[in-house]
């Protein structure tokens, strides 16, 4: 009797929404497809910077690069006026994750890159996105817009020197702490990744 009560529980507060939604696989699998094309013209661009053979020419790969923003930029409009901002229990981590780096590269739109921001934060505080993509949105949006950054994440790399410098912050003193809130590596260590490479 007492197991019959437990699964009868159990359904119940499934039903009542405590169970995890599920994984939209269609819309998985679109994203997935979206920042692979995002990734395949930036690897080739990286490739080219660090002297790495391509089979692609600089032009090629920029024209690319900002045909495949644009048109996953379109799409990307579509499933935020759908879906929101499609978190955790619709996509999955890496659907989240996919379509954030989609979001990153949408800088011709800085408006609705703002959007997405306003929208992903209430994800973030359900704990259906996570919150160190947040921060880096929220630098990159700033920065877009001619303002300081709140993290730190927006950085530039000395070619000459290999040293990496964030571009302006707001109130750098304290900026660990803001970091450290979201979930990300002090400032000291962020820009080491910079500079291993």
């Amino acid at each position: 009797m007492r197991f019959l009560l437990s699964f009868i529980l159990f359904n119940l507060l499934c039903t009542v929404g405590f169970c995890q939604s599920k994984i939209d696989v269609g819309l998985q699998k679109k994203i997935m497809t979206m920042f692979k094309a995002d990734q395949k013209w930036r690897v080739e661009s990286n490739n080219l910077e660090n002297g790495k053979k391509s089979v692609f020419d600089e032009a090629t790969i920029d024209r690319n690069m900002v045909r495949t923003d644009s048109l996953n930029m379109v799409a990307a409009k579509l499933i935020i006026r759908k879906y929101g901002f499609p978190g955790y229990s619709l996509v999955g981590t890496d659907g989240t994750d996919g379509f954030w780096a989609i979001i990153q590269h949408c800088d011709n739109d800085v408006i609705f890159q703002q959007k997405v921001l306003s929208i992903m934060d209430k994800e973030v505080k359900r704990h259906n996105a996570p919150g160190e993509k947040f921060a880096l949105l929220q630098d990159r949006v700033l920065i877009n817009q001619g303002r300081k950054q709140l993290y730190g994440t927006q950085v530039r790399l000395d070619l000459k020197t290999h040293r990496a410098k964030p571009l302006p912050v707001q109130d750098s003193l304290n900026v660990d702490s803001r970091r450290k809130a979201v979930g990300l590596s002090p400032m000291k260590d962020y820009l080491k990744l910079f500079e291993q490479h």
